[in-house]
Protein backbone atom coordinates (compact mmCIF):
# COMPACT_ATOMS: atom_id res chain seq x y z
CA UNK A 1 0.00 0.00 0.00
CA UNK A 2 2.84 2.39 0.92
CA UNK A 3 4.24 2.03 -2.71
CA UNK A 4 0.91 2.93 -4.38
CA UNK A 5 0.86 5.63 -2.09
CA UNK A 6 4.48 6.58 -3.21
CA UNK A 7 3.87 6.38 -6.77
CA UNK A 8 0.27 7.78 -6.74
CA UNK A 9 2.02 10.81 -5.38
CA UNK A 10 4.77 11.02 -7.50
CA UNK A 11 2.25 11.27 -10.36
CA UNK A 12 -0.01 13.35 -9.22
CA UNK A 13 3.51 15.79 -8.16
CA UNK A 14 4.86 15.48 -11.88
CA UNK A 15 1.31 15.81 -13.26
CA UNK A 16 0.66 19.20 -11.42
CA UNK A 17 4.15 20.37 -12.34
CA UNK A 18 4.43 19.61 -16.15
CA UNK A 19 2.10 22.23 -17.30
CA UNK A 20 3.83 24.72 -15.49
CA UNK A 21 7.11 23.71 -17.37
CA UNK A 22 5.29 23.41 -20.66
CA UNK A 23 3.63 26.98 -19.58
CA UNK A 24 6.97 28.58 -19.74
CA UNK A 25 8.98 27.31 -22.69
CA UNK A 26 6.03 29.35 -25.38
CA UNK A 27 6.03 32.61 -25.52
CA UNK A 28 3.50 34.17 -26.96
CA UNK A 29 6.36 37.00 -28.65
CA UNK A 30 9.83 36.44 -29.40
CA UNK A 31 12.73 38.59 -27.65
CA UNK A 32 14.01 40.02 -31.45
CA UNK A 33 10.30 41.09 -31.99
CA UNK A 34 9.82 42.89 -28.37
CA UNK A 35 12.94 44.65 -28.32
CA UNK A 36 11.97 45.69 -32.11
CA UNK A 37 8.56 47.27 -31.03
CA UNK A 38 10.48 49.05 -27.45
CA UNK A 39 12.50 50.39 -29.84
CA UNK A 40 10.38 51.83 -32.24
CA UNK A 41 9.00 53.38 -29.48
CA UNK A 42 11.93 55.18 -27.74
CA UNK A 43 12.30 56.26 -31.86
CA UNK A 44 9.09 57.26 -32.01
CA UNK A 45 9.27 59.28 -28.35
CA UNK A 46 12.26 61.16 -29.56
CA UNK A 47 11.01 61.77 -32.71
CA UNK A 48 7.88 63.79 -30.77
CA UNK A 49 10.56 65.78 -28.55
CA UNK A 50 12.60 66.62 -31.41
CA UNK A 51 9.44 68.06 -33.19
CA UNK A 52 7.93 70.14 -30.25
CA UNK A 53 11.98 71.18 -29.24
CA UNK A 54 12.30 72.47 -32.91
CA UNK A 55 8.77 74.26 -32.44
CA UNK A 56 10.13 75.95 -29.40
CA UNK A 57 13.28 77.06 -30.95
CA UNK A 58 11.28 79.00 -33.85
CA UNK A 59 11.47 82.77 -33.72
CA UNK A 60 8.10 83.54 -34.03
CA UNK A 61 7.59 81.26 -30.95
CA UNK A 62 9.90 83.37 -28.81
CA UNK A 63 8.29 86.51 -29.73
CA UNK A 64 5.26 85.15 -29.09
CA UNK A 65 6.23 83.62 -25.49
CA UNK A 66 8.15 86.45 -24.36
CA UNK A 67 4.75 89.00 -25.24
CA UNK A 68 3.09 86.33 -23.40
CA UNK A 69 5.27 86.36 -20.43
CA UNK A 70 6.18 82.73 -20.97
CA UNK A 71 9.60 80.83 -20.74
CA UNK A 72 10.51 79.05 -23.58
CA UNK A 73 13.60 77.28 -21.16
CA UNK A 74 11.29 75.70 -19.03
CA UNK A 75 8.98 74.57 -21.73
CA UNK A 76 11.63 73.46 -23.10
CA UNK A 77 13.31 71.72 -20.05
CA UNK A 78 9.99 70.14 -19.55
CA UNK A 79 9.84 68.46 -22.79
CA UNK A 80 12.01 65.97 -21.52
CA UNK A 81 9.34 64.66 -18.92
CA UNK A 82 6.50 64.59 -21.25
CA UNK A 83 5.32 60.70 -21.74
CA UNK A 84 2.48 58.65 -23.33
CA UNK A 85 -0.44 60.73 -24.71
CA UNK A 86 0.93 64.68 -23.55
CA UNK A 87 3.91 63.36 -25.38
CA UNK A 88 1.60 62.48 -28.68
CA UNK A 89 -0.96 65.14 -27.99
CA UNK A 90 1.62 68.36 -27.60
CA UNK A 91 3.76 66.95 -30.53
CA UNK A 92 1.01 66.94 -32.88
CA UNK A 93 -0.12 70.27 -31.94
CA UNK A 94 3.33 71.49 -32.47
CA UNK A 95 3.63 69.74 -35.72
CA UNK A 96 0.39 71.46 -37.10
CA UNK A 97 1.76 74.80 -35.57
CA UNK A 98 4.64 74.15 -37.34
CA UNK A 99 3.70 73.28 -40.55
CA UNK A 100 1.40 76.63 -40.56
CA UNK A 101 4.20 78.43 -39.37
CA UNK A 102 6.40 77.02 -42.07
CA UNK A 103 4.13 77.39 -44.78
CA UNK A 104 4.02 81.19 -44.06
CA UNK A 105 0.28 81.53 -43.60
CA UNK A 106 -0.08 84.77 -42.33
CA UNK A 107 -4.03 84.49 -42.41
CA UNK A 108 -3.58 81.84 -39.29
CA UNK A 109 -1.26 84.42 -37.22
CA UNK A 110 -4.12 84.58 -34.27
CA UNK A 111 -4.66 81.10 -34.38
CA UNK A 112 -0.64 80.30 -34.28
CA UNK A 113 -0.11 82.23 -31.71
CA UNK A 114 -2.96 81.05 -29.97
CA UNK A 115 -1.71 77.14 -30.11
CA UNK A 116 1.87 78.80 -29.46
CA UNK A 117 0.72 79.57 -26.16
CA UNK A 118 -1.57 76.60 -25.26
CA UNK A 119 1.50 74.50 -26.19
CA UNK A 120 3.91 76.35 -23.60
CA UNK A 121 0.67 76.47 -21.23
CA UNK A 122 0.27 72.86 -21.39
CA UNK A 123 3.75 71.90 -21.38
CA UNK A 124 3.89 73.61 -18.27
CA UNK A 125 0.88 72.41 -16.55
CA UNK A 126 1.93 69.12 -17.43
CA UNK A 127 5.13 69.82 -16.08
CA UNK A 128 3.64 71.06 -12.41
CA UNK A 129 1.00 68.12 -12.00
CA UNK A 130 3.88 65.86 -11.83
Amino acid sequence: MRVCRRILGSTLALLMCAPAAWAQQTHVINQSALEQAVQQRVSQDQADRDAIRGFLHRPEVNEVATKAGLSVQKAEAAVSTLQGDDLKQVAAQARSADQQLAGGATTVVITTTTIIIILLVVILIVVIAK
